[in-house]
């Protein structure tokens, strides 16, 4: 199972995870931050669990790029 979390409200909205992992992640028009697609919020802390392995490099990539290392990926 690959889980990615994503610290919204530390966004900075420079839009790495959307060029890098657009199936997961999008930026929104209200506030210009990203968003972790269907993903469930817990006290800013938005979490997405897939059993889409195929996710994983993508959202990997997208974490190491973020400059503000707010989102986490774990393969398990």
């Amino acid at each position: 199972m690959v889980v990615i979390t994503l610290q919204r409200n530390k966004c900075i909205g420079c839009n790495y995870c959307v060029e890098l992992a657009p199936n997961q992640f999008q930026m929104s028009k209200k506030d210009g931050k990203s968003v972790l697609l269907h993903a469930q919020d817990k006290k800013g802390f938005f979490t997405l669990k897939s059993n889409d392995f195929l996710i994983f490099d993508d959202c990997d990539k997208a974490a190491k790029a973020c400059p503000v290392k707010i989102i986490t990926v774990k393969n398990i």
